[in-house]
């Protein structure tokens, strides 16, 4: 009766002996570290996760000690190389002669809040960025403005061609600020949205990064073709994926060392999937992954600002663009980055009831 009602718990349990091998798993635990409890009964820990030396110095006092203990945000790594973020508790169970039988280890996933609230943050800081930039840029666009007219109006005086190229300096230079200012600002104009195949996009950006590259980088597709159409505005997702795909193509040109320049490109779906806040029944996530240098760890965090670039020539606009497009179609970018692997990976929910109202009409 107890291992029927443990056995539908949504909680993972997994219960070792006090030699520490396996003695028991519930669904939820076979789930959770992807392994199955009739392969691993009577076998090591290991067999399920890993940790660090001092997580089992520390199932060994348990043992002896009969005190339960909790850890939390731990790092574990499960038998296929999947590492995992979670809390878990132990809980020795003592036997009639007063000795610890066994432990219960319950394991409570943290990385889909983990990974909820870094959204959240990422969306918070583009929004404080956004709300920066728009600001800085009334205040150097108005005073910008004056001195263009008034560098017009002082050429316009002079009949001395040689002082009249000093006033067209003038004029050029603040047209080239204010266009810095408007690239700053991103997209100026509300998405033009229809149903669209994001394969048409990607293959678009693909054609134009072999182009520029001349071959030079190993473009590898991974595509599920049976992602439905998505709404949204084509020219807008080409420019932010092509933003995002020349950041990790330019990375790959400055490596001298990489002799195998490879960037993957992959389409999945995801079920019931949250961004930010919100829940969403399908989304789309296409995933842009190279295998160079990785991003300095320096960066890493304020990557999608204004202005921020690991490259000495960077404008550092590229990816802020790309995360407002996508902002723009409720989706997210994200980044995780090490040496010889970058990945971003874009999240664009694909409404299906705007789909079948399109389709109604």
């Amino acid at each position: 009766m107890y291992n029927l009602l443990i056995d539908h718990l949504s909680t993972a349990v997994v219960e070792l002996n006090n030699t520490l091998e396996i003695e028991y798993l519930n669904p939820a635990a076979e789930m959770l570290l992807a392994v199955s409890r009739r392969r691993i009964y009577g076998n090591d820990l290991s067999a399920a996760f890993r940790e660090g030396e001092e997580s089992i110095e520390a199932l060994h006092s348990a043992i002896e000690s009969g005190h339960p203990f909790t850890k939390r945000e731990a790092e574990i790594e499960c038998s296929n190389g999947k590492k995992l973020f979670c809390d878990y508790t132990v809980t020795p169970v003592m036997g009639s002669s007063n000795f610890t039988e066994s432990l219960i280890i319950e394991l409570y996933p943290r990385d889909r809040m983990k990974r909820i609230s870094k959204e959240d943050e990422i969306i918070a800081n583009h929004e404080s960025s956004k709300e920066l930039v728009r600001g800085l840029a009334h205040e150097i666009k108005n005073p910008l403005g004056g001195i263009r007219g008034a560098a017009q109006l002082i050429s316009r005086a002079f009949s001395d061609e040689a002082l009249k190229d000093y006033t067209q300096v003038i004029i050029e230079e603040s047209d080239r600020l204010r266009d810095l200012v408007d690239r700053l600002l991103g997209p100026r104009q509300l998405p033009k949205n229809k149903a669209l195949n994001i394969h048409k996009v990607i293959e678009r950006v693909r054609q134009l990064i072999s182009v520029e590259t001349d071959n030079q980088i190993h473009l590898i597709r991974d595509y599920d073709p049976s992602i439905p159409d998505l709404i949204g505005d084509e020219s807008q997702l080409i420019q932010a994926l092509l933003n995002i795909t020349r950041n990790a193509m330019q990375a790959l040109m400055a490596d001298e060392n990489n002799q195998d320049k490879t960037i993957h490109i992959v389409t999945r779906t995801l079920r019931q999937f949250t961004i930010g806040s919100k829940r969403h029944r399908l989304v789309c996530k296409i995933s842009i992954v190279d295998n160079g240098p990785g991003i300095p760890e320096h960066i890493l965090n304020t990557l999608f600002y204004p202005m921020v670039s690991g490259r000495a020539d960077g404008t550092g606009l590229g990816l802020s663009i790309a995360q407002s497009v996508i902002n723009q179609h409720q989706g997210i970018v994200e980044c995780n980055s090490e040496p010889k692997h970058t990945e971003f990976n874009i999240l664009i929910p694909i409404e299906t009831t705007v789909l079948e109202q399109e389709k109604a009409l």
